[in-house]
């Protein structure tokens, strides 16, 4: 009768156990590297950065296992569409434009942008008359390009990149004078890694919001209104306990 009862005993805990593990949800998001401090690899090639650590953490608040799937920017919103992943989590900023294709949660950080130059720049102020005959970098495809597009494309050249680091490689040879990016990126990129050779000029811009929107949101499509929901719920649960001031002070601290 022991053995029965043990038997039956183990057989409801596994059976539990099978209930738990199917209870998780795993989750992809889609996710473009590096872009420290938002999203980069260690040196061990883990995924780390401000958007890695709050969406995991989010994952665990809605009880679901994240997985990072690595897109180029140029294709992130295709695949998220193509099903490649369920959200995408990648500093992108919310606006109209990209309403028209996907559902965003609530902003969850926004970020200024800022133009970069080289410590020993000629360029003191950022106007169409001063940046006449310049060429600024961007990276494609982002609010940073429609801005500069717009602003300054009549007056200078816009040279656009893939990725950041391509943008930063050109300015290190003297074929970029100016860059336009996300702070964080360029602080990154330019500012923490270059010994003083690049500083700011401008001050940090995050308006109008036409260009610079409401801030960063996880992008969903846009039939995955409850998903969306419930990640809402969750990052004002982070807020609330203190968990996403954690994780804020961890990368962006020094920047108060």
């Amino acid at each position: 009768m022991k053995k029965l009862l043990t038997s039956s005993l183990l057989g409801a805990a596994l059976i539990a156990g099978v209930a738990q593990a199917q209870d998780t949800e795993h989750l992809r998001f889609g996710v473009d590297v590096p872009y420290e401090p938002m999203e980069y690899r260690t040196p061990d090639g883990d995924l780390t950065g401000f958007d890695i650590d709050l969406g995991n953490a989010l994952c665990d608040q809605i009880n679901a296992e994240c997985e990072w799937v690595v897109q180029a920017w140029d294709g992130i919103i295709p695949g998220l569409l193509a099903r490649k992943y369920d959200a995408i989590m990648s500093s992108m900023t919310i606006n109209d434009e990209r309403r028209q294709t996907v559902l965003f949660s609530d902003p969850y950080i926004k970020p200024p942008s800022a133009f970069f130059i080289p410590a020993d720049s000629s360029i003191d102020t950022v106007y169409p008359e001063s940046l006449r005959g310049k060429t600024i970098g961007v990276q494609r495809g982002t609010l940073q390009d429609n801005y500069v597009t717009d602003m300054y494309g009549d007056d200078a050249k816009i040279s656009r990149y893939t990725t950041a680091d391509d943008l930063v490689l050109d300015m290190d040879a003297g074929r970029v004078d100016i860059a336009f990016l996300d702070f964080p990126v360029g602080k990154s990129t330019l500012l923490d890694s270059k010994d003083g050779s690049y500083k700011t000029v401008g001050g940090m811009i995050s308006e109008p919001e036409k260009y610079f929107g409401e801030g960063f949101g996880i992008a969903f499509r846009p039939r995955d209104k409850d998903l969306a929901e419930r990640f809402d719920k969750a990052l004002a649960t982070l807020k609330e306990n203190g968990t996403y001031d954690e994780i804020y002070d961890k990368y962006f601290k020094t920047q108060q």
